[in-house]
């Protein structure tokens, strides 16, 4: 067996302890640094070993990975005399997995080459709740080829899936749109779910029926639970989602794509960002329209089966779920599922025009998504693969050879957003607009 590389880390928040604790299970000798030392605390029990600076963390290291959450905090960390860079050894491999502007990510990695030094970009596919805790993420990497050859195995012990996609920028480019079919499902979701409660249709039944629907999605499937509780989700932070809906819509304009979805969602979320504290929760967008209607979406007693729900002391059952792609998730205990309720035909009928419209929109985005990828070069088929292993896939993106989808759903919904008047559902009335 081949000697194992020796690791350093620099980010040791909410996803980048999952993957040190995955490198320090199978062996690795793995330092670390932030710039908050007491988000280390864990996985220094665990058996990293602290450094003080960027520059002394990346001193004797094979690999450098850094998983941070905006473009400044990569350069500051990478570039300058304490930068990462300054303690880099020629033939090493600087993996960046944040989600970050690509610009930034060459402008480093020409720095980087002047050393000798390898540069990837890695970001990655899941949330943690749902990928990184238990290493079932994806990674999309660009980048120089001969890095990624010697990084490969340690990719993969921290994910289930990497995908080489060429150079620098395309896997930036992979992210950003997997990334906003899952926030524009959200922004959409919020509004469906006030749109249930108004019809008094149970919002536990709701999320049940939609999982079981052509509508159902990442947004559908997993994150519920984290509106009904009031949590909004503690695994992400609300700028992280506002930074990359940002990006994405700059990203379209780079490459001429007109991208209307995008551009109502990065709307909404920077609306939100405005608002709230950047460092809230990341589905404070369903907030949002909660209080805009004076509504919340609560279900008294509920708490999400997960430790960044409302109870943070949860410990996630050691069982799991695997479908027919081999994709793995967290087995949801029987607890869960809704109670039986008597609904009216119409309640029924309501229930159907908002998971099929839920449909609609997944195709509508998809399609939207896939010319960014299409303007960036990259293959038809890579793309569905790495959709596949996304946070945004869907129903609609795992039947899309099949799934039609039919233009009086929107009239449907039209019908019943007119019923609601007294409702606001901004990003509703806006895509009502753009496709009827």
């Amino acid at each position: 067996m081949n000697e194992l590389a020796k690791i350093s880390f620099i980010g040791t928040g909410s996803m980048g302890r999952p993957m040190i604790f995955k490198l320090l299970a199978k062996g690795y000798q793995v330092q670390v640094y932030d710039k908050y030392p007491e988000t280390a605390k864990s996985v220094i029990a665990a058996g990293a070993i602290w450094k003080n600076s960027p520059k002394k963390v990346a001193q004797n290291a094979d690999i450098v990975i850094t998983c941070l959450p905006l473009p400044h905090h990569v350069l500051e960390n990478m570039v300058g005399e304490h930068g990462a860079l300054e303690g880099m050894k020629p033939g090493s491999t600087w993996i960046d997995s944040s989600t970050t502007d690509y610009h930034n990510t060459k402008h480093i990695a020409s720095i980087a080459a002047q050393k000798k030094i390898f540069s990837l970009e890695a970001p990655v596919s899941n949330l943690s709740h749902m990928g990184v805790d238990f290493a079932n993420v994806a990674f999309y990497v660009g980048g120089d080829k001969p890095g990624f050859d010697a990084s490969e195995q340690v990719l993969n012990t921290i994910g289930k899936r990497c995908f080489y996609v060429g150079e620098i920028g395309r896997g930036q480019t992979v992210k950003l749109f997997t990334n906003m079919l899952y926030y524009s499902a959200m922004v959409f979701l919020g509004e469906l779910l006030l749109l249930t409660k108004a019809s008094d249709i149970p919002l536990h039944w709701m999320w049940d029926f939609i999982k079981a629907s052509k509508g159902n999605c990442f947004a559908t499937d997993q994150m519920p639970p984290f509106i009904f509780d009031g949590s909004y989700d503690y695994s992400c932070t609300l700028e992280i989602t506002v930074k990359d809906t940002g990006l994405t819509v700059d990203l379209a304009k780079e490459l001429n794509v007109p991208l209307p979805i995008g551009k109502i969602v990065a709307e909404r979320y920077g609306q939100a960002g405005a608002k709230y504290d950047a460092h809230d929760n990341q589905l404070m967008i369903v907030k949002q329209v909660e209080e805009e209607n004076n509504i919340d979406l609560r279900i008294p007693g509920f708490a999400a089966p997960s430790k960044y729900g409302v109870n943070r002391d949860y410990i996630m059952p050691n069982e799991f779920e695997q479908d027919e792609r081999g994709r793995i998730r967290p087995k949801l205990p029987a607890s869960y599922k809704s109670p039986e309720y008597d609904l009216e035909p119409r309640q029924i009928e309501i229930s159907q025009t908002i998971a099929d419209f839920m449909a609609y929109l997944n195709h509508a985005c998809l399609h939207e998504c896939y010319m960014l990828g299409k303007n960036m070069n990259l293959d038809q088929q890579l793309l569905r693969e790495v959709v596949a292993w996304s946070v945004g896939p869907s129903w609609v993106s795992d039947h899309e050879d099949s799934f039609q989808p039919e233009k009086d759903v929107l009239e449907k919904m039209q019908t019943l957003e007119a019923a609601n008047q007294n409702l606001k559902l901004p990003a509703i009335r806006k895509f009502l607009a753009l496709y009827l």
